[in-house]
């Protein structure tokens, strides 16, 4: 039974030169066909999910679309599936587009947990990364998340920016930790193809710090974290305990879940479903009363097995040992056993993880069992 429900908002005032997902300008026009297709898709969708254990609306910025709106979309959330009272129900913001009222009227609806994208507390940063905040900007909005009394707060950083040193990454991480919210998240800038970083990056233009500095960053972030009272659960992610994200931990234990909206994802029975990324496609399919599903892929057993080893190691728990052993008929210790003599894993009598070392070089790591599990 699907329990995770996902909502994608496509919407952002500026793209950034990062950005791989499904984003488009904001288009005040757009936004009210949308919100409605979305509404339609949810009812279409009534039956497939269970009690709700987690809504998480994401983008894009979510909240760059009017209060309102948003405010209509939860409710009808609530009114098509049932709700769990301890529900976990997020939604993303750009510091830039949030203020104490807005905060107050999403809690109203429901809302307990922010994820907001701060990634730089540096101006000259933000402005390379393509973000529409500044610092300011920042700090205003999660003075006001703390005057709001939200109790579940999420700042997402990045490092191994262009032109960023191991000591602007320590005094980003520092003041992270200075503003007191619940959940961190750190990822390293990752340059995907076809987006502006990418180009910027093969044309010399921008160069990325090398290595070692961006491992040393990693390091840092892991051990400053830690010693504030972050337990650090998934690669990038620290939490205080009891404020890990369980709409991503979901994905990571393969949970079922549904996604609504353009370009959004599903896994259902053993399926992953996918929307159309044609926004006017997707508003035109679900005003007619027909679902906007582009791609449906049933999962074979081999790629279960994958799916389950690298969004497993994510976990900094690791991989279940007996999971393997009595569902899936694997010795996952003897399977990494050249892995945990080289340093890169370490078992105990219930699971297999990465160590601090092997979270560093992950996904070699990932592919090196599954060659030797011989799912390459």
């Amino acid at each position: 039974m699907i329990h995770s429900l996902y909502i994608h908002i496509p919407f952002c005032l500026k793209k950034c030169i990062y950005f791989d997902f499904l984003s488009v300008p904001y288009d005040e026009k757009l936004v009210p066909g949308y919100m409605t297709a979305l509404m339609n898709e949810l009812d279409l969708r009534k039956e497939s999910a269970g009690e709700l254990r987690t809504v998480y609306i994401g983008g894009g910025t979510p909240t760059t679309v009017p209060t309102p709106a948003l405010a209509g979309l939860l409710k009808k959330i609530r009114e098509t599936f049932t709700v769990a009272a301890d529900a976990e129900i997020t939604i993303e913001a750009n510091p830039g587009t949030i203020d104490k009222e807005k905060i107050l009227a999403l809690a109203g609806s429901g809302v307990n947990r922010f994820s907001i994208g701060v990634q730089s507390f540096d101006d000259d940063t933000l402005k390379l990364l393509g973000r529409i905040h500044t610092l300011e900007d920042v700090l205003r909005a999660v003075s006001a998340m703390h005057r709001a009394n939200v109790g579940n707060l999420s700042i997402d950083l990045i490092y191994g920016i262009p032109g960023e040193s191991a000591e602007d990454w320590t005094r980003n991480v520092k003041m992270a930790i200075e503003l007191s919210p619940e959940h961190i998240s750190a990822y390293e800038l990752t340059p995907e193809g076809g987006t502006p970083l990418c180009d910027l990056l093969q044309n010399g233009t921008l160069a990325k710090p090398g290595e070692e500095t961006i491992v040393g960053m990693y390091y840092d972030a892991i051990e400053r974290l830690a010693l504030a009272g972050y337990r650090h659960y998934e690669i990038s992610n620290f939490a205080r305990p009891g404020h890990e994200c369980r709409h991503n931990l979901n994905y990571w234990d393969r949970g079922q879940y549904l996604g609504i909206g353009a370009g959004a994802h599903s896994f259902i029975a053993d399926r992953r479903i996918r929307n159309t990324s044609d926004i006017g496609r997707y508003i035109e399919l679900l005003n007619a009363g027909d679902l906007a599903i582009e791609e449906s892929t049933e999962i074979s057993c081999e790629e279960a097995i994958k799916e389950f080893v690298f969004l497993g190691l994510r976990k900094t728990e690791g991989l279940g040992i007996r999971e393997f052993s009595e569902d899936l008929g694997i010795d996952i210790v003897k399977a990494s056993e050249d892995l945990i003599a080289g340093g890169m894993l370490i078992a105990d009598h219930e699971h297999v993880r990465l160590t601090t070392r092997g979270l560093t070089v992950s996904n070699s790591i990932i592919a090196e069992l599954l060659e030797r599990l011989e799912l390459k």
